[in-house]
């Protein structure tokens, strides 16, 4: 059955790609860029299929959101022989489904002044990229400011402002639909548009 779900058509060139477009996600805040396209399993896009191919291997660990297939497990596991743990605060990446019943930001890793690279990155799949409230972006990568209107609960975008005034700690995010894929990284800050001045806008 699993053999039945392939991977990359082309695993050098495809996971290449990918690549440029996950880093070119987080150098450029707020921007979408295109994934290699995947027939994922039920429960992962194809982006966030991509980017688990491009970014997990034997030495990754990687949790789960409750709730997820098996099947996305059991694929993970075929392609890039990843490793699963139940602690948000143990893995290397974690990929939430649904982000109404996602774990506060504070639940994973944020990294330590040491080594703040050692850090929980998230892998967000959404219905879309856009539709929801929006927030204005600002750091690097943004030459002024950049807008974006991610689908995300509301409280989300304050614990996104108390992360990001610890820096160098935090967590980078990749946000995934489709084939289109967004980065956030922990560098940028952002200010979330009152509704009152989105109604007038």
């Amino acid at each position: 059955m699993l053999t039945q779900l392939p991977g990359f058509t082309d695993p050098v060139h495809d996971s290449q790609q990918t690549f440029r477009a996950l880093l070119d996600a987080l150098a450029q805040p707020g921007l979408c860029q295109t994934t290699v396209a995947v027939a994922p399993p039920a429960g992962l896009t194809p982006s966030c299929a991509a980017a688990a191919l491009t970014l997990l291997d034997l030495e990754t660990t990687v949790w789960l959101q409750p709730g997820l297939p098996q099947a996305v497990s059991d694929w993970l596991l075929f392609h890039t022989g990843c490793q699963f743990t139940e602690a948000p605060q143990a893995a290397d990446f974690a990929l939430i489904g649904q982000m109404a019943t996602a774990p506060p930001l504070t639940a994973f890793c944020w990294g330590s002044p040491e080594y703040p690279e050692a850090s929980t990155s998230l892998l967000v799949q959404l219905p879309a990229l856009q539709g929801g409230r929006s927030a204005t972006l600002q750091g690097p990568g943004i030459l002024t400011e950049r807008a974006i209107a991610l689908p995300v609960p509301d409280d989300f975008w304050a614990q996104w402002q108390a992360m990001t005034s610890r820096y160098p700690l935090g967590v980078d995010s990749w946000w995934l639909s489709g084939n289109q894929v967004l980065g956030l990284p922990r560098t940028t800050r952002l200010q979330v548009l009152e509704v009152e001045e989105e109604m007038s806008a």
